[in-house]
């Protein structure tokens, strides 16, 4: 099993494998490795006669081994990508050719959307014969830090806050994130340390009326500051649904009723409790937790249950009730509990 980082390395090496078999439910690390092949390996003279892109779904077992069997022609390589190999029936009849690859070709099957089982038969030449890729997604909690990582790649660099901003609004789609960061760096200069405004500028996200603004109206008890938001909330439904700020809101009381538990532990101890990833995040719980002890944080998380439930229609008429209303209703009670 290789990393993305070292076979992204290889490949700019033009250290090339004869197999690469990349698999998993992260689709970003997959394309990055496919077109990196498809781009880079052959010039363009060479591709007519030497790349080969087939599909899953198009495709059977003899077709594939028998286009790997080619040898290049003016070339070193020939490039043979099998796309969407998840829909290939077929896919674990190639077996004698993993078993025994032909040198000249190299060979990428993109299987997408979920792992491929590497303790069958077809697995485990596999793993003798190929680079295997798993590619995973990230937890949420790990965003913010490859957010860093990618935008560092490109010569910016970016604040946390504004690194929590794009990845809770963003969630964990690492494709949908490249897109919206590729905005940064198209208007940005190099050397930009990447705030909060310009990812309302350049991105469109609010930097005044997002969850992680009214998550800290909330734990300062700013009730004017959290109506405000909450107002633009019911106001913008589609943006801002009743269920995705419940659970967001859900797990940041979660972490504060989790930092009362542990608040006696060093500081070390008490972030990876909760998750984080520096003291800089920590700043902000153990704020909210002096304006929410124990037993009122424990209340509040059984109001977000209730509206969680209400949020999915249980005891809850959606036709006289809307979401921005219960929205409404729910801060209100935290805010007063």
């Amino acid at each position: 099993m290789t990393d993305f980082q070292s076979i992204q390395k290889q490949l700019k090496n033009k250290e090339y494998q004869s197999i690469y078999f990349l698999h998993g439910t992260e689709s970003y690390y997959i394309d990055a490795i496919s077109s990196h092949i498809e781009k880079h390996v052959l010039t363009d003279a060479e591709k007519s006669f030497n790349q080969t892109i087939l599909y899953g779904k198009e495709t059977d077992a003899k077709t594939l081994i028998d286009t790997c069997y080619r040898y290049p022609m003016m070339a070193q390589h020939q490039v043979v990508i099998l796309k969407e190999a998840q829909e290939m029936k077929t896919l674990k009849e190639i077996l004698p050719y993993i078993t025994k690859p032909v040198q000249t070709t190299i060979l990428c099957i993109c299987h997408k959307h979920k792992k491929y089982n590497l303790n069958s038969k077809f697995g485990k030449a596999l793993k003798q014969n190929g680079t295997i890729l798993d590619s995973k997604k990230l937890y949420d909690n790990q965003v913010p830090d490859w957010i860093q990582s990618h935008l560092r790649s490109k010569k910016l660099s970016i604040q946390p806050k504004a690194a929590n901003l794009v990845a809770e609004y963003l969630g964990t789609d690492l494709s949908k994130i490249t897109n919206e960061l590729e905005k940064l760096v198209i208007n940005l200069p190099a050397g930009t340390n990447v705030t909060p405004e310009h990812i309302e500028e350049h991105i469109g996200i609010s930097k005044d009326y997002n969850i992680f603004e009214l998550q800290r109206a909330i734990g300062q008890r700013d009730v004017l500051k959290a109506n405000r938001i909450v107002n633009y909330f019911a106001a913008n439904p589609r943006k801002h649904p009743l269920v995705l700020v419940v659970g967001t809101m859900y797990n940041y009381f979660s972490k504060i009723l989790m930092f009362h538990a542990v608040k006696q532990q060093p500081e070390q101890e008490v972030l990876k409790t909760l998750g984080l990833r520096s003291s800089y995040f920590l700043r902000e719980y153990r704020a909210s937790a002096k304006n929410f002890p124990r037993s009122k944080t424990a209340a509040v998380i059984g109001i977000l249950r209730e509206f969680d439930l209400k949020s999915k229609g249980v005891d809850f008429n959606s036709a006289t009730t809307s979401g921005g209303e219960l929205l409404k209703e729910m801060v209100w009670k935290i805010l007063h509990v």
